[in-house]
């Protein structure tokens, strides 16, 4: 692969990495498919002709050797060394006298050939079926040759007024409110949003909510991106990427972002250097007198204070707000960036899952700060108890439109659930009804006197509203495998204390312990050692002291954070099951992504393609095919959506073996846990009450 990999990158050095990655990919795959350069043409033709100013004929002849390359033993090269005979060789004569001349023949012929090059009776009759097949393919009537796919990008189109145009022109539309109507968005060749209607009054909270994979972080990415126009003069911020680290202080990183109050400190700064300098200027005292005035008008003395205050309920204590943010991971950057964007105060806030960055007590003090949001917010998120908190609207995207209802989420569901139910009696009324009018029109048909009746009726059923049913949502179900009961003990953790090489001890003295029907939830601010504790659990990390003993015969089924990144994009999720537990029938593979919920096509496009949620199932199915009996799960909500976070719940209650769940999704907690285990403060203890009481607890720190 080396090979091709460096002609490629030597022959197109302006294609880009991910197209690169693509048709490596289609030549490694393909490599023993390809008969000739057509083959590889019509495989990677068209995106290379695409990606360089090249002609058809300059294409093929670069097809022609990468086929040499990846199969140097091809056809059309030489079948062998060539030999020159060192004198005339008369063939008849040898033919009649073959009985004594048979070593002269072989000498010529037979002993001077390349082994090498000897038929494969059993490879040539495989190769022979496989162009044979290959020519049906072509050749059948009704099929088609499937193209390589096509990278895939969304894309976004949208109906103005000229009314709107006009004023934007002008600079005269001054309207607070947004309203993007009649636009569509699709992703690739996948239609997300068709003919829809998105209206955001200033001042309110959306929440926008949907199934997995139906377009919700690809809207949020149109309008930051200016492919749905909203008025120029509206400020937008989307959080999405994290902060660059560099020598920036976080809460410098965090002030900058105040545009004016930056360029009035610098103004200020220049101004008062010229005055101290001995300026003869008369204009500079007024000046400087003007920039003071604008600094008061803005609060700016009280800025450092503000944005302190942001950074502190996000969890960076004083000392961290003055560590430069390159000292920070990805996560925290992640925090910095959203600090920065609640300080910032744009006129329209896009927030994709807040809560997947943050802790509890971060997200509680986060609901807390957004409910008095002065701006108009659009949030999408998985958080039930976030969505029930914070948005005064919800947004719910379903069947390539979006429908508004006022209200919290709890609010939203019980509308949804009345409104379907009567436009199901009304769709199921009028069905009646144009039974009823039906059998009447069929019974008189031919008859003369109700003529006239007849037609009426006919008109009457051509006039009436054409409703449909309501479409049910598939239900999301997942289903953990069946285990066998274990004797106990199956797990204790005595004594155990952990510290890393540098002396910093995560927690010290802990004694605890699990069975096959615990459902232990670990809880504890970002850093407290969750996800380290969860490791000694499973034998990943050794404790500096005390013993972790497990049964010899649990076996652990482990959901990391990081899921993602230990996916293989450019696989299928079949392919992925394959790769890990090989050597079981395709059936079984697809029985166990369906137990996931992820069937059909979904189970042969790339993990790449898919949505956060539905990488998630697959990590899942692909979890649970080592059949485990005891679920180590580390943030699994990530990414989910509400309603796979329900079936999540069901599924860990139905599960018989032991779970221990690491979350900060409080229905999830409330819905699974019978006990608590909270880090912090060098320290790991379950606590009584559950988790009312450390949400007590958490409310109590922050009021302090």
């Amino acid at each position: 692969m080396t090979n091709f990999s460096e002609f490629i990158r030597a022959e197109f050095p302006s294609m880009d990495d991910e197209l690169k990655h693509y048709v490596e990919g289609v030549l490694k795959n393909g490599a023993d498919e390809f008969q000739d350069t057509e083959d590889v043409y019509e495989a990677i033709g068209e995106v290379l002709q695409e990606s360089a100013d090249k002609t058809e004929a300059e294409i093929k002849n670069i097809c022609t050797r990468l086929l040499k390359i990846m199969n140097p033993n091809n056809a059309t090269a030489q079948n062998g060394p060539t030999r020159v005979l060192n004198a005339p060789i008369h063939l008849g004569s040898m033919a009649a006298n073959l009985e004594n001349n048979v070593d002269d023949i072989k000498s010529i012929w037979v002993m001077q050939r390349d082994d090498s090059l000897k038929v494969d009776a059993k490879k040539l009759e495989k190769a022979e079926l496989k162009l044979q097949q290959k020519q049906e393919k072509r050749s059948t009537d009704g099929c088609r040759i499937i193209a390589p796919p096509k990278l895939e990008s969304a894309t976004a189109s949208q109906v103005t007024s000229k009314k709107d145009n006009k004023l934007e022109a002008k600079g005269g539309n001054k309207t607070v409110d947004i309203r993007i109507e009649n636009f569509d968005v699709a992703y690739g060749d996948r239609v997300l949003l068709k003919c829809a209607d998105l209206v955001l009054a200033f001042g309110r909270r959306y929440g926008l909510v949907g199934r997995n994979g139906l377009g919700k972080t690809t809207l949020l990415r149109m309008i930051s991106a200016g492919q749905l126009r909203i008025p120029s003069h509206i400020s937008i911020l989307h959080v999405e990427q994290e902060v660059v680290g560099d020598d920036t202080l976080a809460l410098d990183s965090v002030l900058e972002c105040d545009t004016v109050r930056e360029a009035l400190l610098k103004k200020e700064k220049e101004l008062s250097s010229a005055i101290n300098a001995g300026s003869i200027d008369p204009n500079l005292p007024n000046e400087l007198t003007d920039v003071y005035t604008q600094l008061q008008n803005i609060e700016s003395d009280k800025a450092p204070a503000r944005a302190s205050v942001i950074l502190n309920g996000l969890g960076f204590t004083s000392a961290m707000q003055s560590q430069a943010t390159k000292t920070f991971s990805g996560g925290w950057r992640m925090r910095l960036a959203l600090a920065r964007a609640l300080f910032s105060k744009p006129d329209l806030l896009l927030l994709d899952e807040p809560t997947n960055m943050l802790d509890i007590k971060a997200i509680i003090w986060l609901e807390n700060y957004l409910q008095n949001w002065p701006n108009t917010l659009l949030v999408v998120s998985h958080d039930r108890n976030f969505l029930d908190s914070v948005p005064t609207d919800i947004l719910y995207l379903h069947t390539q439109r979006i429908d508004s209802y006022r209200g919290n989420y709890d609010q939203f569901i019980k509308t949804k659930t009345e409104k379907h139910k009567n436009q199901q009696r009304e769709f199921e009324a009028q069905q009646q009804h144009r039974q009823h009018v039906q059998e009447f029109i069929d019974k008189f048909r031919y008859n003369a006197n109700r003529a006239a009746s007849v037609q009426s009726k006919i008109k009457m059923l051509e006039k009436l509203p054409e409703l449909k049913p309501i479409e049910k949502e598939v239900n999301v179900i997942l289903k953990f495998p069946e285990t066998e009961p274990l004797s106990p003990p199956i797990l204790q953790i005595n004594d155990v204390t952990f510290g890393y090489s540098a002396g910093k001890i995560v927690f010290s003295n802990v004694n605890l312990g699990a069975t096959l029907d615990s459902r232990i939830c670990i809880v504890g601010d970002n850093g407290a050692g969750k996800t380290t504790l969860l490791k000694i659990i499973m034998g990943q990390l050794t404790p500096t002291s005390g013993i972790c003993n497990a049964h010899r015969n649990l076996k652990f089924g482990y959901f990391s954070q990081h899921h993602v990144d230990q996916l293989d994009m450019n696989m299928n999720s079949i392919e992925l099951l394959q790769a890990s537990y090989p050597g079981k029938p395709i059936e079984t593979y697809r029985r166990q992504l369906g137990s996931f919920g992820v069937s059909g096509d979904l189970a042969l496009q790339t993990i790449g393609s898919l949505s956060g949620g539905q990488k998630s199932r697959v990590a899942f199915a692909r979890m649970c095919m080592g059949c485990p009996n005891f679920l180590v799960l580390d943030e699994p909500t990530n990414h989910l959506d509400i309603e796979t976070i329900e079936a999540l719940g069901k599924a860990i209650n139905k599960y018989n073996g032991g779970v221990i769940l690491v979350s900060h999704d409080e229905r999830l907690i409330r819905m699974v846990c019978t006990e608590l285990w909270v880090c912090g403060n060098g320290h790991v203890q379950s606590i009584e009450g559950g988790f009312d009481e450390y949400r007590k607890i958490v409310e109590r720190e922050l009021e302090s």
